[in-house]
């Protein structure tokens, strides 16, 4: 009978107990949705990647991500896990995997340093939508018990999006930010409204010069009451503070640090790439440290 290899990984920290946990199935070769989703809600992270071997000669692995109540087309921080575990378990050196997911074949570095390893996840294809009208800022506002003078009033309200889609909230304050505590009945109703399950709370409050944002991300529309350090979310701010012209760069080039997950006792810092072509992000790119937690067989 097939061993079912299972890692868990702290993304994007060297610390243990920081940072986004992610289990991670190392060899899900036969594995049916409804055994994924069990596994999923039984370890009850956020994300649970899945690896699969290659279904075509353009990729070196396929994953599938699950949270707790259902499939997600990509996570950043589960990718991170994922090959920081298959780096660990077939002992990689530096190289370039492509992976196939929901969102398509993309490109993951692995950065061999002094026995251990980094981790850079090219993200899908940026896009924005519309700022949001007055009535759902309105609706977002109360259910994330915030006044309108809270907001950075440089930063519209609009979605994001590298493959699994968030709402932008530019806030002034980091105190703030640790004190939210969101409607999450009202968030769920509003995200079959908008069709994003993902609100991600951002401010420019920071006390470090290499940290631009703090932030926070709720889900629970997917089970996700609050994601202790979220890839999908960092990149896409990426983009939307190049688009948004709310930051500075050179050379076609900005990047910055973004923390997360101060107030749950997680943190966390995603390093965030983004290539500007004609003033809009062209291609963003994640990086992140990662620790394993365990590593089992499922019985």
């Amino acid at each position: 009978m097939k061993k079912t290899l299972l890692y868990q990984i702290d993304a994007f920290t060297k610390e243990r107990f920081k940072g986004n946990p992610a289990g991670v199935v190392l060899n899900a070769d036969g594995m049916n949705d409804e055994n994924m989703q069990a596994i999923a809600r039984e370890l009850n992270n956020s994300e649970t990647a899945f690896i699969f071997s290659p279904t075509d000669s353009e990729s070196d692995y396929t994953i599938r991500y699950f949270a707790p109540s259902t499939e997600v087309p990509s996570c950043g921080h589960a990718t991170i896990a994922a090959l920081y575990a298959k780096a660990l378990e077939d002992n990689l050196n530096s190289c370039i995997l492509r992976i196939n997911t929901k969102i398509g074949i993309l490109p993951v570095e692995i950065e061999k340093t002094d026995h251990d390893y980094q981790i850079i996840m090219t993200q899908g294809a940026f896009t924005l939508s519309p700022v949001f009208d007055d009535k759902t800022t309105e609706k977002l506002l109360s259910a994330l018990h915030l006044d309108l003078s809270d907001l950075e009033e440089k930063c519209p309200v609009q979605i994001a999006s590298t493959g699994h889609s968030k709402v932008m909230i530019g806030i002034k304050s980091r105190k703030k930010l640790n004190e939210l505590h969101p409607d999450m009945s009202a968030l769920t109703a509003l995200s079959n409204e908008i069709g994003c399950n993902g609100y991600f709370v951002f401010t420019f409050d920071s006390d470090d010069e290499d940290i631009l944002t703090y932030g926070r991300m709720f889900a629970p529309a997917i089970g996700i009451a609050e994601d202790p350090v979220t890839g999908n979310a960092n990149g896409p701010l990426g983009g939307y503070l190049v688009q948004n012209k709310l930051v500075n760069y050179q050379n076609h080039y900005f990047e910055f640090n973004g923390r997360q997950g101060e107030q749950m006792n997680r943190l966390g810092t995603v390093n965030v790439k983004v290539t500007v072509y004609n003033g809009k992000p062209e291609l963003v790119k994640i990086k992140g440290n990662a620790v394993a937690i365990f590593k089992t067989n499922l019985l």
